[in-house]
């Protein structure tokens, strides 16, 4: 069940249009945004598969909401639609999201500093309602309102990979 976001009703809609064709592929619908960039407007699909998303799987998905979109057409103003994989250092966002991921390293950008900085590597230790636990290296645990916090995502990424 999508979440209320900026874009509401636009992104609730794409979600349930997108959603079930994701399924289809054989690919998790990650998230939907619909962003102004400049003079612009986005329709963003972020998608995401066991073993990683391929360019074959972005045309795939691309190509099963064209109909859908077209039909529904829950955006007013033109746009540009892309499809994209959710990537290696994802953003985490929705319930599910947070749900997937306990036990995972993160990197936490708060909007007010917390033990005296505004960024922490950590690790997801719980979430409910909102509520995101997380363990500091010192082995101390906090929890915040995820809307206190600007970014989370997941820290996996390898330097020497």
């Amino acid at each position: 069940m999508p979440e209320k976001k900026k874009g509401g009703n636009t992104v609730n809609t794409v979600w349930e249009i997108a959603a079930p064709l994701a399924e289809q592929l054989g690919l998790v619908l990650w998230d939907v945004k619909f962003v102004k960039e400049g003079a612009n407007w986005y329709l963003r699909i972020i998608i995401d598969k066991e073993g990683g998303v391929s360019i074959d799987d972005c045309v795939a998905m691309n190509d099963a909401l064209d109909a859908p979109l077209d039909e529904a057409d829950p955006i007013e103003q033109s746009y540009n639609l892309q499809i994209s994989s959710a990537g290696i250092e994802r953003e985490l966002v929705r319930d599910f999201h947070f749900k997937t991921f306990i036990g995972a390293d993160l990197t936490v950008k708060f909007r007010t500093a917390v033990n005296d900085a505004k960024v922490h590597k950590c690790v997801l230790r719980g979430y409910e309602d909102g509520q995101v636990t997380v363990e500091f290296p010192d082995g101390s645990l906090y929890t915040f309102d995820k809307k206190d916090a600007s970014s989370i995502r997941l820290d996996d990424f390898d330097p020497n990979f």
